[in-house]
């Protein structure tokens, strides 16, 4: 039986508020930014077009076990990857 996916999430209507992003080690996650002035958490990919997700109302020390983490895509699939997010268009290239 193959296996079925969920459609894609689709754009946020909100607007946009660029975080500094830190590239990370790890097959599944690229870079990992963190605006504690608004508690939000923002990640990219490895994989796919480079769509940017940011979850709100993510306290510091989640961010900080998250860039710990010995396996961040664990630790994605863990404690992050069920959270509300906003996803947002791939930057597009200069």
């Amino acid at each position: 039986m193959p296996k079925t996916y969920a459609a894609p999430a689709a754009f946020s209507e909100k607007e946009f508020v660029a975080i500094p992003m830190t590239p990370v080690e790890s097959n599944q996650v690229a870079a990992i930014g963190y605006s504690a002035e608004r508690k939000t958490l923002q990640v990219t990919f490895t994989r796919g077009p480079g769509h940017i997700y940011q979850y709100p109302n993510v306290e510091p020390q989640l961010h900080a076990d998250f860039m710990a983490a010995e396996s961040k895509g664990n630790f994605f699939g863990k404690h992050i990857k069920p959270l509300a997010f906003d996803k947002f268009p791939a930057p597009v290239a200069a």
